[in-house]
């Protein structure tokens, strides 16, 4: 308990620098985001408006930078996110709820995925060294160091274009209102299917290798002779034994990779041109639209410590001795 308190604290104190960061970083950014707000819209504003748009963005001239910070921890705690610059007058936490269910749809089900049939597939080829799934080590070995944009670009130059099933950009077709029905459906599964199948190929790889490389580890353990020697059955002393003990790295890799899944993976969105967060926050940094940017980076940083605090309880649960040291 003490070992599990101790973590908290600390994800407290990331999460206060990380917020103190999110605040600095993107008005260290050269520019002016109101004037360019308004030049974008071709407006003609008088000096008390612009002044008005300065303070509703939170970025007042008459307030000192640590006035602003102590602004911006209040609207934290009271759920504002701030106004949106691109999206004006949308507030960032309409945008990002917006967005958020793309990327969680895409990435989510994409990562979950493929951790499990790369794990699957690595204690396969780790357990059964010299077998046909061993065989396919050099295959994964150079998809897991292919870029996902690389793959999404190989994949619209091969599979999209006049006639093709499968549409190069987008979430959905165009003039099509998001509902639940099945029109609106199979539109999005058939937009997600390329950008999906970029990032699953890509992943799946380096669970492989991660897995089968730990399996080969534990293997030559001396606990992994003891329970031949028991006369235990193979299926038993590989999943109970050497898979539960070479699982642990890659659950800490999954914790990470659920983590940014929010975030998603930007390349892959801009590719494609993906309505997730990813496409969102590549759009806020053109437009200097620091709320946008803070809210992004803040949901990202907050996910993240969240599945780094579920690792560190997995691995509480999977290995005795870490409850021990605790």
């Amino acid at each position: 308990m003490k070992f599990l308190l101790q973590r908290i604290a600390f994800y407290l104190f990331t999460l206060w620098a990380a917020i103190t960061l999110n605040f600095f970083i993107p008005r260290m950014i050269p520019g002016d985001p109101v004037k360019s707000l308004i030049s974008k819209n071709q407006g003609r504003l008088s000096s008390d408006a612009v002044q008005s748009l300065y303070v509703l963005f939170g970025l007042d001239e008459n307030m000192s930078l640590w006035e602003q910070y102590i602004r911006y921890w209040k609207q934290l705690f009271n759920g504002d996110l701030g106004m949106s610059f691109t999206f004006f007058p949308s507030p960032v936490s309409e945008v990002i709820s917006s967005s958020l269910p793309w990327t969680v749809g895409l990435v989510g089900i994409t990562t979950i995925i493929s951790f499990f049939l790369g794990t699957l597939l690595g204690i396969g080829a780790g357990w059964k060294r010299g077998s046909w799934i061993d065989s396919i080590l050099p295959a994964t070995t150079f998809l897991s160091s292919v870029p996902y944009f690389w793959l999404g670009l190989v994949a619209i130059a091969l599979f999209t274009g006049p006639g093709s099933y499968f549409p190069s950009s987008g979430g959905y077709t165009p003039g099509l209102v998001p509902a639940w029905d099945h029109y609106f459906i199979g539109s999005a599964i058939n937009h997600s299917v390329l950008p999906a199948a970029t990032i699953l190929i890509s992943s799946m790889s380096g669970w492989i290798l991660g897995m089968r490389n730990m399996m080969v580890t534990v293997s030559a353990e001396d606990y992994i002779t003891v329970a031949h020697a028991k006369g235990l059955s193979e299926r038993r002393v590989m999943l109970s034994y050497a898979a539960r003990n070479a699982l642990l790295p890659n659950v800490s890799g999954f914790a990470l990779s659920l983590g940014f899944i929010v975030g998603g993976t930007l390349l892959v969105e801009i590719v494609f041109s993906y309505p997730g967060v990813g496409f969102q926050l590549f759009q806020a940094v053109g437009a200097k639209d620091y709320p946008l940017m803070q809210g992004i980076f803040l949901i990202i940083t907050i996910s993240v410590l969240v599945a780094n605090l579920l690792a560190d309880v997995a691995y509480l649960l999977l290995d005795p001795r870490t409850r021990k040291s605790g």
